[in-house]
């Protein structure tokens, strides 16, 4: 027992793991927002062949290290959603700030103050919870097994076509990620296989796997809201560079 303890209180708690994906998030979209706008620029003014091609490897190299902080919201998104003790107030948090971080994020990508052909990772989040609470439903009132898993597969399919026809980062492919973790929540290493299998898309990604593997339930430091506000400041902050640099006008996707 007394090993299982020190286990858990060695392990990594949420807020290291929130740590580690604002982190990595940071780091890609640095790679997506100002680099990759440098590298529209230069390109139709190529100096030297070989100096482009650096830059186009240090860009994969960043958006590669970037693939590892959605599995980690993923996977504390359905760990916030066990632990809430208010899920309306979990929803309307995610909601609220899904629409505060919209225009920082259209400014970032797309270098205008509102576009509807790309939304923000927020809005994945959000719908994700309201697809684990339509999932939990099923769990919750559905007693046959049998009927069980078709309504369940219902409510995975609503939420990633509502994912779709919202443009949401990652789009249906975020809410599949989201409700693998979900489904397979009860079981740590089944939970962890089915995650690298189906983040297999994004190469970098199933390394995100490795610190979730040693997180030990505790929710570590109070950062309760750090990742609400840093996820709106640090797109705003990416594109103010970006003005500064003057390729602001540019759109980087």
């Amino acid at each position: 027992m007394e090993k299982e303890t020190e286990k858990k209180r060695l392990g990594v708690s949420g807020s290291t793991l929130k740590i580690i994906a604002m982190v990595t998030m940071l780091i890609d979209h640095i790679g997506a927002a100002v680099l990759m706008r440098h590298l529209l620029v230069t390109r139709s003014h190529i100096v030297s062949i070989d100096a482009y091609n650096q830059l186009v490897m240090f860009y994969r190299v960043l958006r590669g290290i970037g693939r590892i902080s959605f599995p980690i919201y993923c996977f504390l998104l359905v760990e916030g959603f066990q632990k809430t003790g208010n899920l309306k107030k979990y929803i309307l948090r995610l909601a609220i700030f899904a629409v505060v971080a919209e225009v920082p994020f259209d400014l970032c990508f797309t270098a205008r103050a509102f576009s509807l052909s790309h939304q923000s990772v927020m809005l994945t989040l959000l719908v994700g919870v309201i697809t684990m609470w339509m999932a939990s439903l099923v769990e919750r009132q559905v007693a046959s097994r049998l009927l069980r898993v078709p309504c369940m597969a219902a409510a995975i399919a609503l939420g990633a076509a509502a994912a779709e026809l919202l443009n949401t980062d990652y789009g249906y492919m975020g809410i599949l990620c989201i409700m693998t973790l979900y489904v397979l929540r009860r079981v740590k290493w089944m939970q962890i296989t089915g995650g690298c299998l189906v983040f297999l898309w994004e190469i970098w990604a199933p390394l995100a796997f490795i610190p979730i593997g040693f997180y030990n339930g505790k929710r570590g430091l109070a950062l309760k809201y750090i990742f609400y506000l840093f996820y709106p400041l640090h797109l705003l902050i990416l594109y103010l560079i970006c003005v500064l640099l003057g390729t602001g006008g540019i759109p980087a996707v």
